[in-house]
């Protein structure tokens, strides 16, 4: 490190050339960036654009194959998290890496040194969260709290650390409006004392809102450097794709088939300490219908979407009726041979295996509803692996999905592109039901457009779809009727049209329909 400032005093952070191969292939490509002491700067681009390996190369995990980081006017090389953190930069990942059985101060001490006695961190970490509007009880086990409250430990325990710069990805896509809104003036806070935030999102609109300028990055290059609040959401998004995005459209007006999804009386006790249980859950979908689940994450959309989907049958047979079956304890392949198809959260591990080839995870999820296409033969079945591969060139051309190989591994792919595959998997089979758990996820706005313009399409054809989401946009955009998940519990449905965020945002915490639904308008609510 040289001891001497340098020609690039003035800026915080800035980058040079910066450039990170894997093989031959530039993740990132020659880049220059740029923050000041006080500036929310957004880093914007769509899957694959390169942000992850850029952020990764500013916290240590990576070392940059070409260019230079300055920090404060010098040259820096960052070996490690714990250089960048001894630098004064802090990071804050859209993962969570908290330990569900220990608690808020415990979780927090993992990161600080080991000499520093915990009851000093709970009362430093009790201070610091106060002071900055993010309230915490050092003492509360993690497995006790919200998602909201869970990244509040996340953004102490770095400021813990005094950074002068930190860096978020994507961290309002857990968050209720309401703690959106709490956390932004956390930022500001942090601002007026001349910290520095890089702000990575695909929520364009709380960019203009927060962010005072932005660099975009395409194809792993910046492609733009601007005022975010000079720009529309459609000129950002323009930025980050080379082209317009597609709009979403939905029919104002649409006619209902039969019932394709019944529940009644569905009760599932939390399979482990940290799950939720589901407690007298009831709805209904119909034929041309998208009904949306909105909840903050940890309320019970996972223990729903296992139910729904088989994976973990429950008692009742009656309790779920798909195509007017009962299968509550028919398995998920069962479901599927009925037409059904599922999509979960988790892409890595559960939607698809990482390090198996796009055409072999296709089999994987296609081997019995699809058995004549893909397997040859009687009791020996060959597997006919032209007909895979041939199926999964369909999905990732109809899907759009980016890949460096005809058949690449599904981990290779960045998370936006494998989620079109996964979707664009399902949907090739035309389910009579759809059941899809954050469909966009860290997807950015051209993928995200895609997406649920399928969904609101395969509704349209006459299918049944179950949107599970924490995105609020996504979910008035795509939603025929919207019903909100809290604490295992399913409000009454709503049409879509009847909503604001503000009233869905309070039923996501927690507040029951009689005060949250005050001004909807009774006569459209239909409850099943």
């Amino acid at each position: 490190m040289s001891e001497a400032r340098g020609p690039e005093a003035g800026s915080l952070l800035k980058v040079r050339s910066l450039t990170k191969y894997f093989g031959t292939f530039a993740a990132c490509n020659g880049i220059d960036l740029s923050i000041g002491p006080g500036e929310i700067h957004a880093l914007l681009g769509e899957n694959g654009a390169g942000k992850s390996t850029l952020v990764k190369m500013l916290f240590g995990v990576l070392q940059p194959s070409e260019g230079r980081i300055f920090w404060d006017g010098r040259p820096v090389s960052i070996g490690s998290p714990g250089e960048a953190r001894t630098l004064g930069i802090g990071m804050v990942f859209q993962h969570f890496s908290l330990f569900e059985a220990l608690t808020v101060a415990e979780n927090i001490a993992l990161s600080l040194d080991p000499k520093i006695p915990l009851a000093k961190i709970a009362e430093e970490a009790e201070s610091l969260s106060k002071a900055y509007g993010l309230p915490l009880d050092p003492h509360a086990h993690v497995a006790d709290l919200s998602v909201g409250e869970r990244q509040r430990i996340e953004i102490v325990r770095a400021l813990l650390q005094n950074p002068k710069l930190i860096i978020l990805d994507e961290p309002t896509s857990v968050l209720t409006p309401q703690e959106a809104d709490k956390l932004f003036e956390t930022l500001f806070k942090l601002k007026a004392e001349g910290r520095s935030v890089l702000y990575i999102s695909h929520r364009l609109e709380e960019v203009q809102r927060i962010c005072d300028r932005a660099t975009v990055l395409r194809h792993g290059k910046v492609t733009g450097d601007c005022d975010p609040r000079q720009e529309t959401p459609a000129s950002l998004a323009r930025m980050m794709v080379g082209s317009d995005v597609a709009g979403v459209h939905r029919d104002s007006t649409t006619d209902l088939g039969s019932a394709l999804v019944q529940v009644q009386n569905l009760s599932v006790p939390a399979r482990t300490p940290f799950s939720v249980t589901l407690k007298d859950i009831a709805l209904e979908v119909r034929a041309g219908e998208v009904l949306a689940i909105a909840g903050v994450a940890g309320n019970g959309q996972g223990e729903l979407f296992d139910a729904l989907s088989g994976e973990y049958p429950v008692g009742n047979d009656e309790a779920i009726r798909l195509c007017s079956k009962a299968v509550g304890r028919t398995g998920i392949n069962g479901r599927r041979l009925l037409g059904a198809g599922f999509v979960p959260e988790e892409r890595h591990g559960h939607a698809a295996v990482s390090d198996m080839a796009l055409s072999d995870n296709l089999l994987l999820s296609r081997s019995q509803s699809d058995r004549s296409l893909f397997l040859a033969g009687g009791l020996l079945s060959v597997i006919r692996h032209d007909a895979i591969r041939a199926t999964a060139r369909r999905i990732c051309a109809a899907m759009d999905v980016r890949k460096s190989g005809d058949d690449p591994a599904a981990g290779s792919l960045s998370g936006g592109n494998l989620q079109k595959f996964i979707i664009g998997r399902e949907l090739d089979r035309k389910p009579a039901v759809l059941v899809v758990n954050q469909p966009t996820w860290g997807v950015d706005a051209g993928a995200a457009s895609r997406i649920r313009q399928a969904l609101i399409d395969l509704a349209r054809a006459g299918s049944a779809v179950i949107v599970i989401s924490q995105d609020l946009d996504e979910i008035f955009e795509v939603a025929t009727n919207i019903a909100v998940i809290s604490e295992g519990r399913l409000s009454k449905p709503y049409p879509a049209g009847d909503l604001t965020l503000e009233k869905i945002g309070l039923l996501m915490g927690g507040i029951h329909d009689s005060t949250a639904h005050s001004g909807a308008t009774a006569g459209g609510v239909h409850a099943h």
